[in-house]
């Protein structure tokens, strides 16, 4: 691994021993993107000058920007203004109203590691290379440090972009996304995620075409609407062959992903803040931080980007006790109780979960204020004593002589207007000065930017936790913001709140988490509603989605692995027929899905008969013995549900030495013909022993002529094998 600069070509050569990313100057002045792909030791003059389009000046002397429209160029942070017509990376709005921005190089510097982000979550350092790249406009005084981080171990570039204001006066920052990328050529494939409540990560794809294209959020939060990530696929890739280009965005508030195809058939791809309604006022001295992106290329389709992505969240995001270790394999009584539970029902509950070897027991929404309905309570956090006359205290002493782990649902960042805390500080909520409170889910939002909103939320919700003596937090936000403003911020400030929000979020997670460091936190938003990088390098885990349907689920997790690795995915196998879609499915298909994620039940084990509790016993102990193949192993995608009747996936040890296969049929065929599934990631000079059958398999017989899948009998049905190396 190594950042080079080479001062006679001009170049920055950013590489480890797989890729490498290739900056140019241009006559000194502009940062050019060259190259971003597999290892390269050097990129020569002649394609510089190409890249350049043949006939611009080499020199410092010959450069003008009368003659040298930078519309043709390809820029590392572009700006409007100084003659680039397309939209650019950075724009800056100054005090006599005029937008131009001509930024220039000032200096560079190449760091060993990465420095930290202010108050913004990041990927660390270790094993890390850092060019920061100076870039400054001499007539405003304002400088924007470029930071590119690359890694011995990872596939991946980090960008974020610095602003500084070192004018004497006031400067507005109206837009400022975290990486840019010129491609020189536009034959790609866009695929990106979307989707609703109950059906997020959906996977979408489509040729970019001239124009602009993308995804974004302007929902005050990631959203279950889109996701933070795109990638470019060059023609014929698939899972395992074909250039991919992903982009993921280390931020959990209102983002942006877009790709405009110019009228050269150039792609200019950016991922950043998203602008609409967003501006900073950068006072002279003051800085501003773009939250990290992540810049992943991979030769090898997308399940090479997706494990290059994986390692990044395993080895550089996740922190804590739960970060690389096995998770307490849980029960939630959302679906087994809603809101009608008292201490008796959830003990009871408890004591057939411990029957059933499960760990944890997860107590959920319900459990304070006077709240028998999603119609009020939220921001009293103090114990319901009409359900739990001995308090959240006493629900959970009785857990844990149990020998169970206890859990407590909280969602923070809300206030209900039938609430205590709504009537003594109606001012705390985001409102838009005397317009009508407009609530989703009879809730409104907490000022999150505020800092005593900040110390309430904290004091509150450790003051829960100490008295339950929680091991676990899952923290909930079932609600978009629409009406922004802040009763504390100036006018020409208010379109800094929903940033400011984001801030004052990270800044009350990290309080609470430090304060209880062996709690599992486990983050989410009415679901995947903020399913995101920034989420990630706070709380290890996230509720993937509320859709806990084993088909649908198979759809979710899927696109959601583009990204997210197995550990960060909570999954639970619930009753049938299921609450989202009325589908029954079998046990041990339900089962087999959730081994996908973080495993976990969400039922009513009060119902089932004792045989069923042994079933579940037994696939409790089958998941705690896999469990650190299941989250950590290298995923790969066999059969996608988006392109027929089959998904499968399958998980291999870092040794190559065990895999675990998973394959779902949807429907039952009558007569059906074999399914033969090639696996992928074995060892070719090794054999495999399927764990329950005793048959033994060659890797290369695997992986080159595949497995024979049990015939489909009825609909949803599912087969899993574990292969040992002999």
């Amino acid at each position: 691994m190594s950042i080079i600069y080479d001062s006679q070509t001009k170049c920055f050569n950013l590489s480890n021993d797989r890729i490498s990313y290739v900056i140019r100057m241009a006559a000194d002045l502009y940062p050019l993107h060259l190259y971003w792909g597999k290892r390269v030791r050097r990129i020569s003059d002649k394609m510089v000058s190409r890249r350049m389009q043949d006939g611009y000046p080499q020199s410092d002397e010959k450069f003008s920007l009368h003659e040298t429209p930078l519309d043709h160029l390809p820029q590392e942070c572009p700006t409007y203004g100084v003659g680039d017509l397309r939209e650019g990376m950075l724009h800056v709005i100054h005090q006599d109203g005029t937008h131009a921005l001509d930024l220039r190089y000032a200096s560079h510097e190449i760091i060993e590691g990465k420095p930290e982000l202010p108050g913004l979550p990041s990927a660390r350092g270790d094993k890390a290379q850092t060019l920061i790249l100076t870039l400054a406009d001499a007539l405003s005084g304002i400088r924007v440090k470029l930071y590119y981080t690359i890694y011995e171990d990872l596939d991946v570039i980090a960008r974020s972009a610095l602003i500084e204001n070192g004018g004497d006066a006031p400067a507005v920052i109206d837009r400022a996304y975290s990486a840019c990328v010129d491609f020189e050529y536009s034959d790609y494939t866009l695929m990106t995620m979307s989707g609703a409540w109950a059906r997020e990560r959906q996977l979408y794809t489509r040729k970019i075409a001239p124009g602009e294209q993308g995804v974004s959020s302007a929902r005050g939060a990631s959203s279950v609407q889109t996701s933070p990530f795109m990638a470019l696929l060059a023609s014929n890739t698939n899972e395992d062959a074909g250039d991919v280009y992903g982009f993921a965005l280390c931020y959990s508030g209102g983002f942006k992903a877009t790709v405009e195809v110019d009228q050269n058939w150039s792609a200019r791809a950016m991922i950043g803040i998203q602008p609409f309604n967003f501006n900073w006022t950068l006072e002279p001295g003051a800085s501003f931080q773009t939250p990290e992106a992540y810049l992943c290329y991979s030769p090898d389709g997308l399940n090479g980007m997706s494990q290059n992505f994986h390692k990044l969240v395993h080895r550089r995001i996740t922190t804590g006790k739960y970060a690389g270790s096995k998770r307490p394999i849980l029960i939630n009584n959302w679906e087994a109780t809603y809101f009608n539970f008292n201490e008796e029902k959830l003990v009871a509950l408890a004591a057939r979960a411990k029957k059933a070897g499960i760990d944890l027991f997860v107590l959920d929404d319900g459990w304070f204020g006077h709240r028998d309905a999603d119609n009020s309570s939220l921001g009293d956090w103090f114990d319901d004593k009409r359900k739990l006359p001995n308090g959240i205290a006493g629900l959970s002493e009785k857990i844990h002589a149990l020998g169970m782990k206890f859990g407590l649902w909280v969602e923070p960042e809300m206030i209900s207007p039938d609430s205590e805390l709504y009537r003594a500080h109606p001012d705390w909520c985001i409102h838009a000065g005397e317009y009508i409170r407009v609530e989703s889910r009879h809730q409104l939002t907490l000022d999150m930017s505020r800092q005593d909103v900040q110390d309430y939320v904290v004091e509150a919700i450790t003051a829960a936790m100490k008295r339950g003596n929680v091991d676990y937090v899952k923290w909930d936000m079932n609600r978009f913001i629409t009406m922004w403003g802040s009763e504390q911020l100036p006018a020409q400030r208010q379109q800094e709140l929903g940033h400011r929000y984001i801030l004052g979020l990270y800044s009350v997670m990290r309080r609470i988490i430090e304060k209880y460091p062996d709690v599992l936190f486990e983050s989410c938003a009415g679901g995947g509603g903020r399913y995101d990088l920034g989420m990630m390098c706070l709380m290890p885990q996230a509720w993937t989605t509320d859709d806990t349907d084993a088909h649908m689920r198979c759809r979710i997790q899927y696109s959601t692995s583009m990204v997210f690795p197995q550990s960060c995915m909570g999954a639970h196998v619930s009753a049938v027929p299921n609450h989202q879609t009325g589908r029954s499915t079998p046990l041990a298909t339900r089962a087999a899905v959730a081994m996908g994620g973080t495993y976990g039940y969400e039922l009513n084990l009060l119902e089932l008969p004792d045989e069923e509790i042994e079933e579940i016993a037994k696939l409790t102990d089958k998941v705690r013995g896999m469990q650190e193949l299941l989250l950590y192993g290298t995923f790969f995608r066999l059969k996608s549900p988006y392109e027929g009747n089959q998904t499968a996936w399958m998980c291999v040890s870092e040794d190559k030495k065990e895999a675990i296969v998973t394959h779902v049929f949807t429907l039952g065929q009558p007569n059906p013909k074999d399914v033969r599934l090639t696996l992928r990631g074995l060892d070719p000079e090794l054999d495999y022993q399927d764990v329950e059958t005793g048959a033994i398999y060659g890797g290369d017989e695997l992986m080159l002529h595949g497995i024979i899948v049990k015939k489909p009998w009825g609909d949803y049905c599912s087969e899993q094998f574990h292969l040992k190396a002999l």
